[in-house]
């Protein structure tokens, strides 16, 4: 039991909850566009983006190890890792092959799909499969990508490629939708850098936090939330999404006491803490009102 818990912190369990609820917007706009829905296939793509995430997350307890950085930042409830391997570290081998067997889970979904739809989703899958293996190790040290590349992951590839595997095609309707992950899991990671920029910067990181300080990085945080309100309103206008899908807006009430948090307490771990969990919260009822609007749409 106890090697049992041990293997489950790199996984990071608690947090796997986030891909379901992306997943769930790809399967709103398939509803709502073609009206294509196959439970075997969207029981298929969930296990496929639950292995993901861990492996992205197995992957990034393992190589924060090995780098140190582990026994350098501060650990909150949502940022610093799960401490397993610094407490651990016999364990380390073991949550380098839970990233690889996942990793290669997550390739033979992706291989099955590609047989059934196409070469046209290649593309998202080699970047996808990029995107696990090189997040912490590459991408983390460019500021750009190290934003971007999280919200890639849970946004466009995985909203677009659930939406893709349904109906056999691409759509606007699921891009457009796919621009709310994308906004919001990008945040997620960039808030949760906040408290860890000393540690990062002395293992060669360089994310905004580090490169702008975390007071101006709250500026870009606040931009990504309005422009994640502003995907949602622009679908409808546009038509590319329902009207009832204007319900996702509601998390506006948590988002901006969380910006003026983010803002206020930026230099400071503890006083951060609350607004990193409205961000949580943000991040998973946001996609879920929003699919929820595309079901009944």
């Amino acid at each position: 039991m106890s090697k049992f818990k041990y293997l489950l912190g790199p996984m990071r369990v608690p947090f796997l909850i986030l891909t379901p609820a992306c997943v769930s917007v790809g399967v709103g706009t398939a509803v709502w566009t073609t009206g294509a829905i196959n439970v075997f296939h969207i029981i298929l793509i969930l296990a496929g983006a639950i292995c993901a995430h861990i492996s992205v997350n197995a992957f990034n307890e393992y190589f924060d190890f090995k780098s140190g950085l582990d026994f350098k930042t501060e650990r909150t409830p949502f940022s610093g890792g799960s401490g397993t391997l610094p407490d651990n570290p016999d364990m380390a081998r073991t949550a380098l092959s839970t990233g690889l067997i996942t990793f290669a889970i997550t390739g033979l979904v992706g291989v099955y799909f590609l047989h059934i739809r196409g070469q046209y989703l290649l593309p998202l899958g080699l970047v996808g499969l990029f995107l696990l293996f090189a997040y912490t190790p590459w991408l983390t040290r460019n500021p750009i990508l190290c934003l971007i590349g999280p919200g890639l992951g849970f946004g466009p590839l995985m909203v677009m490629g659930t939406d893709f595997v349904l109906t056999g095609a691409y759509s606007q309707t699921a891009f457009v939708a796919s621009l709310v992950p994308f906004f919001l899991v990008s945040n997620l990671l960039l808030l949760n850098q906040f408290p860890d920029v000393e540690a990062d910067r002395s293992i060669g990181r360089k994310h905004f936090p580090i490169v702008i300080g975390n007071y101006a990085s709250s500026f870009i945080y606040g931009t990504f939330l309005l422009l994640a309100y502003l995907s949602i309103l622009f679908g409808v206008v546009l038509n590319y999404l329902p009207k009832v899908s204007l319900i996702g807006l509601f998390t506006a009430v948590i988002a901006v006491p969380a910006f003026v948090g983010a803002l206020r307490h930026s230099g400071d771990a503890k006083k951060l803490i609350p607004y990193m969990g409205m961000n949580v919260i943000i991040n998973i009822l946001t996609p879920v009102l929003i699919a929820a609007g595309l079901f009944f749409g």
